[in-house]
């Protein structure tokens, strides 16, 4: 596969590093810059009943309440593959990836499972990404389309925005095309779950949001919904990986240990692209959250493309240099970094090795 880094990126050259995996759209759902734990929704594992060869290990793990961000989490933990391991979990809900880096910086969870935003702060040297998840397809610029028409009917529309997110970035690219700039449009800050509930209530008129929030306000808005842009709209151009990381102090001194837990993730992973309708069921019930929401949300990831690129470096390599690629277009990173300074690629493979061993 040819170096992203290499860029500009064009269309032809993006669809080329991916081929073969089936993907159709890019990153995990929307990683927000801000919220912190949610109190009293957290969800953990039994510890480990079996026996297993590898020496026991707790580990505290963050995640966000989607199925981009919990599936091969609690998958792992479900089906015994962390326990396989030697890894007893447990689970601490956040709202955003910052806020995760955050908590891993004070010393309250050891690893994160972080979306698209929260990796610039990877990038800038706060964390380590030692395993890749998935890749989205959660995010989507959406209005009422009584409203809004189309993407050029934005201009002096209020649209609601939660700054850094990949969803924002969809609203970007959407602009563009569509011949708008930002100073175009009325961006009102707000976060995911109130933009929902002012789109809803017409006190916004786009949001750039992601899934699940987009099922809630399709069932709202019933035929009056209107997806202006998504991620496969833009899959050619830029990808979202969500990630496993943790501190770079941690990764220096447990590189066995995250090698395990990418392992486990691995057959998580490979579990959730054959049975994902039974992840989302499973993740409504662990994290109380209303299933048929989820059912509907189960597109929001390539979850095949994902077990598909176990073990493939230079396919997830390719992931994370066009990811840095559109922190660079946005001027979310100042300077290119190479990927190897942030992403522990040793860790993955040794990782898929270890899947290959013990699946």
């Amino acid at each position: 596969m040819s170096r992203i880094n290499d860029l500009p990126l064009s269309r032809r050259g993006f669809l080329a590093g991916i081929a073969g995996l089936g993907l159709t759209a890019a990153g995990l759902a929307g990683c927000t810059n801000g919220g912190g734990a949610s109190k009293g929704s957290a969800a953990g594992s039994a510890p480990a009943k079996s026996a297993s060869k590898f020496e026991p290990v707790t580990l505290r793990v963050a995640f966000m309440p989607n199925l981009g961000s919990a599936s091969s989490l609690f998958t792992g933990i479900e089906q015994g593959f962390f326990e396989k391991m030697g890894i007893t979990v447990e689970t601490q809900q956040f709202q955003g990836g910052p806020a995760e880096i955050t908590a891993m910086q004070s010393g309250d969870i050891d690893i994160a499972q972080i979306g698209h935003g929260a990796h610039a702060l990877c990038i800038g040297g706060d964390a380590k990404v030692f395993a890749f998840d998935q890749l989205s397809k959660a995010d989507a610029v959406v209005v009422n389309k009584s409203k809004v028409a189309d993407a050029k009917a934005l201009k002096g529309k209020k649209v609601g925005v939660a700054s850094g997110t990949s969803s924002e970035i969809i609203l970007n690219l959407l602009l563009r095309d569509a011949g708008l700039t930002e100073s175009d449009i009325e961006k009102v800050e707000m976060d995911v779950s109130g933009m929902t509930t002012a789109l809803i209530a017409g006190q916004i008129d786009a949001a750039a949001t992601w899934s699940p929030n987009t099922v809630t306000i399709e069932e709202k808005l019933g035929d009056d919904y209107l997806v202006l842009a998504d991620n496969s709209d833009y899959a050619d151009e830029v990808a979202f990986p969500g990630s496993f990381v943790c501190l770079p102090d941690y990764a220096d001194k447990n590189a066995e240990v995250l090698e395990r837990f990418a392992a486990a993730i691995n057959m998580a992973q490979a579990y959730r692209a054959e049975h994902i309708d039974d992840v989302a069921k499973l993740l409504a019930k662990k994290l109380d959250l209303p299933e048929e929401t989820l059912l509907q949300s189960t597109g929001e990831g390539d979850w095949e493309g994902a077990a598909k690129a176990i073990g493939d470096m230079d396919t997830i390599k390719g992931y994370y240099e066009a990811q840095q690629k559109v922190f660079l277009d946005s001027g979310k990173v100042e300077a290119a970094v190479p990927v190897d300074d942030y992403v522990l690629f040793d860790v993955m493979e040794k990782g898929a090795t270890l899947y290959d061993e013990n699946k």
